[in-house]
């Protein structure tokens, strides 16, 4: 079994949605994992930025009571309403549920 359809399938059980196999589908054409609210795409990679981690370690340390530590990634020249929101898996589910 491939690592990364292994990620998918292991996300999609925590959040309650099934894996779309990626036979048949182009790019875009469907979600990573069949949800009923989200359209999910999963990108799972080796490491990632040192930058990242630093941000979500800064959300934590400084949230006040029961706060949800969020990471907001903005881009030069980016609308703001397009900026990215980055939150850990397990306090999107604290927050949201899973379905």
């Amino acid at each position: 079994m491939s690592t990364w359809k292994h990620v998918e399938r292991q996300i999609a059980s925590i959040l309650g949605g099934e894996r779309v196999p990626v036979s048949g589908r182009q790019r875009g054409s469907a979600p990573d994992i069949d949800h009923e609210w989200l359209s999910l795409e999963v990108k799972h990679r080796k490491s990632l930025p040192a930058w990242m981690h630093d941000a979500m370690r800064q959300a934590e340390a400084s949230k006040r009571g029961d706060q949800l530590p969020a990471v907001i990634l903005h881009q030069k020249q980016m609308q703001y309403g397009d900026s990215f929101v980055l939150v850990r898996l397990d306090d999107f589910v604290e927050w949201f549920g899973e379905a």
